[in-house]
């Protein structure tokens, strides 16, 4: 066991102990001989400035019960604490490349200086922990670092937006409330100035994006929460329907166990697994019943159950 280890082990059980701590239990806890310990003590002691002292009458140790309470000095933690964060760091950096590398430099050289001091390898995280970012839209530095600020800064945001739906690009000047990371793509929600309602804009379809010396307005948690989680997947609004969803039991042994939305019911029946769901926007609810081809069946509304119909039948007619 390492000196770093012991030293956190040590502190460890002086902290929690009522009574003072016997040898014995130092060299069973930390599986190290009595001198090593006692050279421990001495640096806790000397180094740190740990009120370590030896009570004869309980013949263990403890800290001075009158003295200020002792914390490890400094940026201190166990091996296991320090892989979290290190993986931590390594999740947000594939999520977003780039949205933390130069702000978390020096704390992740801290980090990887520790866990060697420990006789651990850092390098094991960027090995053993790996986001496969499927079907990822890339979202550029210069169009993310401003939504970023602006969301974060409470400032309107300036930038040109082609909608998926065709037609030319146009101006927004937007009041940016959150930015949501969804299917492994980024969104901003903001109250747009042109349309005088919430909106949901994909980053990468923003253009020549600027921060605008401007101070947004906030708009309620609870009115963002409506427009956001109302419905089912991206598209944003007031659920108008509930898709009323029959799966095979095959497709139900993954679907049973998975979140679709908040307020969705579930139920196993004599015929399968029934999932309601509600939504505001059909197109990809479509996407994802058809994701499940013959396991799942669209019970109702009439309207989804047409919409997945016509797809088949357009599907159909392509390979037959």
């Amino acid at each position: 066991m390492s000196r770093f280890y012991r030293i956190y082990k040590i502190h460890g059980l002086l902290r929690n102990a009522r009574q003072p701590v016997p040898m014995r239990v130092f060299v069973e806890e930390l599986e190290s001989s009595r001198n090593t310990i006692t050279r421990d003590f001495e640096y806790l002691r000397d180094s740190l400035g740990a009120p370590i002292e030896y009570c004869r009458n309980a013949n263990g140790h403890r800290y001075a019960p009158g003295a200020p309470v002792f914390e490890l000095p400094g940026f201190w933690m166990n091996p296991a604490e320090l892989y979290a964060l290190l993986a931590c760091e390594q999740l947000l950096e594939n999520v977003q490349p780039g949205l933390i590398t130069n702000r978390l430099a020096p704390l992740r050289s801290k980090i990887r200086y520790l866990l060697g001091e420990s006789g651990h390898d850092a390098e094991a995280i960027s090995e053993r922990i790996r986001i496969q970012p499927i079907q990822a839209r890339t979202t550029a530095h210069h169009t993310f670092d401003p939504s970023a600020e602006a969301t974060l800064s409470g400032k309107c945001l300036t930038f040109g937006y082609q909608a998926r739906s065709g037609g030319a690009a146009k101006e927004r000047l937007v009041h940016p409330q959150r930015l949501l990371h969804y299917r492994s793509n980024w969104y901003l929600l903001a109250w747009c100035d042109q349309a005088e309602d919430l909106r949901l804009f994909s980053l990468d379809r923003m253009t020549h994006t600027e921060v605008s010396k401007r101070t947004s307005k906030p708009c309620p948690a609870a009115q963002l929460d409506a427009f956001a989680n109302s419905g089912f997947g991206i598209f944003g609004g007031q659920s108008t329907s509930t898709a009323h969803l029959r799966f095979s039991e095959h497709a139900a042994q993954w679907v049973a166990e998975e979140q679709w939305h908040i307020d969705q019911q579930g139920q196993w029946q004599a015929d399968g697994y029934h999932l309601r769901v509600p939504y505001s926007d059909e197109r990809e609810l479509v996407m994802e019943v058809l994701r499940f081809g013959p396991d799942v069946e669209v019970l109702g509304p009439e309207s989804l159950r047409a919409e997945v119909a016509e797809r088949i039948r357009k599907m159909n007619s392509i390979y037959w």
